[in-house]
């Protein structure tokens, strides 16, 4: 009978030998839905592509999404202390390109109104969910967000913009 000393040994070594692109294969068969985060940071709008996004909770209302610690965007949006998370539509190819670009301003094209935290709603968008930032905790070469809902609203009955396996669109 092994220890509880050799059990956490040997669950240490658990997943020390996954291949990043194996690692991105594999979670690629699971469909997200595909969202811009966005913010004002001092007089600018700032905004990325996220697709690691979630709800948290009810009670309180907060949800979460999980940027790269090294993003700019993520950086900006951060220092605003609060993001609208803008549901994509599937004809919105476009805007999530430019969200996930290291164009300088991103919204140099894109329609948007501000929200009640001042954070860019795009125009077209399926919903929109504003927050504050609540938490941000330590997810190994991400953050993970967490975020208390002050407002939200469905925009438009359409349907969504999914990733899976690689690529975009809508999946039937």
């Amino acid at each position: 009978m092994s220890d509880a000393s050799d059990q956490a040994d040997d669950q240490a070594d658990i997943g020390q030998d996954i291949e990043a692109r194996h690692f991105r294969n594999v979670l690629g068969h699971f469909a997200t839905g595909v969202t811009a985060v966005t913010a004002m940071n001092e007089s600018r709008p700032v905004g990325m592509a996220i697709g690691s996004f979630t709800s948290v909770s009810l009670d309180p209302p907060l949800v979460a999404f999980l940027p790269t610690k090294d993003s700019s965007s993520w950086g900006d949006i951060r220092a605003a202390g609060c993001f609208c998370v803008n549901v994509l539509a599937q004809d919105q190819m476009a805007t999530c390109g430019v969200m996930a670009s290291r164009a300088a301003d991103k919204f140099a094209d894109i329609a948007w109104r501000p929200g009640s935290t001042g954070a860019p709603i795009i125009d077209g968008s399926v919903a929109y969910i504003e927050c504050t930032i609540e938490n941000v905790y330590d997810g190994g070469d991400h953050d993970i967000v967490v975020g208390r809902v002050v407002e939200m609203d469905v925009l438009a009955a359409k349907a969504p913009m999914l990733f899976w396996k690689g690529g975009y669109g809508t999946f039937a």
